[in-house]
């Protein structure tokens, strides 16, 4: 009797859990649905709750050193406590909703290089060890944010890769405790200035945030230091701008005023 205590306080012959996506694709500001399954082993248990959280890979800088980290950024509980008997079958539905904010991993349809994100399902089961599933998710930009990085892609940008960075960006409205760079190989008409630019997206219900990074090449006697630039698309006039237009007025000018473009 001792040892099947111990046995089920080690999670052996106790329930499983497994998610079900109605479809793993979603935007910012959408939601997830599908059916979590809860299937009971061989005795008798309480269930505390189901959560299902969403998860992504951040990139941290401690000190000198960087180290990427699994972190959760939004959580949301789909049950309350229930008992589960000897091989019994419990289905929950539920919605997930994806926050504004959320990290983008697909462009056209391709995987951004450097991304990853997974809906994890917990079941706390009380007085023995958690139960765990994680089903990945795509998340596709907003209308807004592909306007943009299509007109990126018009001027002869190079998608390189993406990531995710613990931290906050100073002077920017941010309620997730990191942002995404998107990463791009300079388009030829700016290569002899540039290393390569970085876009992040800060969106909301109303509007995107979006603050670009140039990685400026030095030269014989100079180094090569970042520039900014931050502007904001309304997401209900964002279909009036000709953003490759926007884009490249933009980065001509901030590269003329630091001498690196005539």
């Amino acid at each position: 009797m001792v040892f099947k205590r111990l046995m089920q306080a080690m999670g052996v012959g106790g329930p499983s859990v497994e998610t079900v996506l109605t479809n793993p694709n979603c935007r910012p500001g959408g939601q997830l649905e599908g059916r979590i399954q809860v299937t009971g082993g061989d005795h008798q248990v309480d269930i505390e709750y189901v959560a299902l959280g969403l998860v992504t890979r951040v990139e941290v800088e401690s000190g000198d050193n960087e180290y990427d980290t699994t972190q959760e950024f939004h959580r949301q509980r789909v049950t309350g406590a229930f008992r589960l008997e000897r091989g019994q079958q419990h289905e929950i539905p539920f919605r997930f909703d994806v926050p504004w904010e959320t990290p983008v991993t697909e462009l056209y349809g391709q995987h951004l290089h450097g991304m990853t994100m997974g809906l994890r399902t917990e079941l706390e089961v009380a007085r023995a060890v958690d139960k765990s599933d994680l089903d990945a998710v795509a998340v596709h930009p907003l209308p807004a944010q592909e306007r943009l990085l299509e007109a990126l892609l018009r001027l002869g940008f190079r998608f390189a890769r993406a990531d995710v960075e613990r931290g906050h960006i100073y002077g920017v409205r941010q309620t997730l405790p990191f942002y995404q760079e998107i990463e791009f190989y300079p388009a030829p008409q700016y290569g002899r200035a540039i290393n390569q630019l970085e876009v992040t997206f800060i969106a909301d219900p109303q509007q995107t945030q979006v603050v670009l990074e140039l990685d400026k090449r030095g030269g014989l006697f100079t180094e090569g230091r970042d520039a900014f630039g931050r502007f904001t698309v309304d997401h209900a006039t964002m279909d009036r701008v000709d953003w490759a237009a926007q884009l490249d007025g933009w980065l001509r000018q901030s590269l003329q005023r630091r001498g690196l473009f005539s």
